[in-house]
């Protein structure tokens, strides 16, 4: 029997190659050479990218026997997860691989716009000596905000605790307890920004986060701060940005990151006050090497047939194929119990009930702990990573499986405790011929809603005319209404709507939507494919 082919796209390292072992067929060929590309990807079984070969619908469909995409690093921009997925291939990255390297070039940003290195570098090389122009600060007892303290934030707090610094913290879903391991005192938001020398962000992009640190937080800032991102591009608004530099709300910037990768537009890459690095967070010897090993190890799981931890779009392996539809529902009920949650949690039960016992699921609480950490950390979240995650954020979890389901052939249920004590849970199922995704319960109510990309969930005093209030406002807005379902437990008691809706309602929409019915909670989520 010939060897499995694995197909070296890019130039990788020697020790990648020796991590794939001896028992495949590898060759290489250059990705970026479509025409070549598709003769290699004829018989590959594997295909090893970085980021410059594009792996999309055209070039899937000239790899018949395809089964993984490996790519050597943290993003995915070059790689159709959702073509892969129609197709049956797996996809798979290095999601903890950068992540040092990362915390290393905040830090670095952070001493570059301390002392004007970038501004002096560029004076000196032009000929000129003004060592008057750029006399800059000492990090020794400033304060350091820093926005998200997932694995890169909390990396980035343990390097600058050795300048003497005093660092402060926004994560909302993040326990206070947490926060004082890492030397950090936790604050919101709008306290960190009034009070921070530096800030530095390390959130997920999500449509909550997009443009987090705005107009208003920038005119908040100390006209003596400065500001870092090498997490995202959008978390801050680089308009606002701009407006605030050359008012003098701020001082300066550093960015890594852009909305849009490589910026044409020079206002950023060529403003006097902000210093800038073309994507550079992963861009070490250390972190490449990491990748290339991470994913040399990944694809000889897949190709053996065994559970891949890193799979971004599948877990593959010896999954059973009728626990492999519960995966996706899973990861979906955990970014909705994130939403629930709004903020920390203490402890997190994944319950499994139904047909499923049968089989062996204990995939189903990774799947579970990476759809809730999705929502929340920075960082790629994969079935490698999330338990550590939850140990890191103090969460217990534990897991448990039951052959009674009395009314589904299956139902997970993911049931947790909030730091301030309050009990959420939320159930899930798949239902008819085409395993349709739904939520069939929240927070003990009943009900049964197909899962939708956009949610909005709530709960108010049972009373005539909401529908029509929610209806209306949400219509002024031009947001519409896909699903609705209304469960309550009592009549003229507290009831609970969860709408489906066709997309993301702004902010302002949901404060007057919370004020004209008077919820109790009110909670928007946007669920993603993972």
């Amino acid at each position: 029997m010939p060897a499995p082919v694995v197909l070296l796209a890019e130039e990788l390292s020697p020790a990648t190659i020796a991590a794939l072992g001896p028992d495949f067929d590898v060759r290489n060929v250059d990705g970026t050479d479509r025409a070549a590309l598709r003769d290699a990807l004829a018989n590959a079984d594997a295909v090893l990218v970085r980021s410059a070969t594009q792996i999309d619908e055209e070039a899937l469909s000239w790899a018949p026997q395809l089964k993984v995409i490996a790519r050597a690093g943290v993003g995915l921009d070059n790689v159709d997860i959702k073509a892969a997925t129609q197709a049956g291939v797996m996809v798979v990255n290095a999601p903890t691989s950068n992540i040092i390297s990362a915390a290393e070039l905040t830090v670095s940003h952070i001493l570059g716009l301390a002392r004007h290195l970038q501004r002096a570098h560029g004076s000196l090389s032009a000929g000129e000596w003004k060592r008057s122009s750029f006399t800059g600060t000492e990090l020794y007892e400033k304060t350091i905000g820093i926005v998200g303290l997932g694995r890169i934030g909390a990396l980035v707090a343990e390097r600058l605790r050795g300048f003497g610094v005093d660092i402060i913290a926004y994560d909302p879903y993040i326990p206070a307890a947490r926060a004082a391991q890492l030397g950090a005192e936790l604050v919101e938001l709008d306290e960190l920004v009034a009070r921070a020398d530096f800030l530095t962000i390390h959130m997920p992009r999500t449509p909550e986060t997009l443009g987090m640190i705005g107009e208003a937080q920038l005119k908040a800032m100390k006209p003596t701060a400065y500001v870092v991102n090498v997490a995202r591009g959008g978390l801050i608004d680089e308009e606002a940005l701009v407006a605030a530099l050359d008012a003098g709300e701020i001082a300066g910037a550093a960015l890594d990151v852009f909305v849009q990768e490589p910026p044409k537009d020079t206002v950023l890459t060529a403003h006097p006050k902000i210093n800038v690095t073309p994507h550079l967070g992963a861009s070490t010897e250390e972190a490449q090497e990491k990748a290339g090993i991470s994913v040399a190890k990944s694809v000889r799981l897949a190709l053996a047939g065994e559970l891949v931890p890193d799979a971004v779009n599948v877990a593959g392996g010896t999954i059973n194929e009728y626990v492999k539809p519960g995966l996706p529902l899973t990861e979906k009920l955990g970014q909705i119990f994130a939403g629930l949650a709004a903020g920390p949690i203490t402890s997190l039960d994944v319950e499994v009930h139904g047909e499923l016992s049968e089989h062996n699921v204990q995939v189903l609480r990774l799947a579970a702990l990476k759809g809730l950490f999705s929502q929340v950390v920075s960082e790629p979240v994969s079935y490698v990573n999330a338990p550590l995650i939850a140990e890191q954020r103090g969460v217990e979890v534990r897991f448990s499986v039951d052959a009674a389901s009395e009314s589904y052939r299956n139902v997970i249920t993911l049931r947790g405790t909030t730091a301030e004590g309050h009990q959420l849970s939320v159930s899930g199922t798949l239902t008819g011929p085409k395993q349709v995704e739904k939520i069939i319960e929240i927070n003990g109510y009943d009900l049964e809603l197909p899962i939708s990309e956009h949610l909005v969930i709530f709960s108010y005093e049972d009373r005539p005319g909401i529908v029509a209030a929610y209806g209306g406002l949400l219509g002024d807005a031009g947001v519409n209404i896909a699903g609705l379902q209304i469960a309550r437990d009592a009549k003229k008691g507290t009831a609970l709507s969860v709408l489906s809706v066709d997309s993301a309602v702004p902010a302002d929409v949901i404060e007057q939507l919370g004020a004209a019915i008077g919820a109790d909670v009110l909670r928007t989520v946007d669920v993603v494919e993972l």
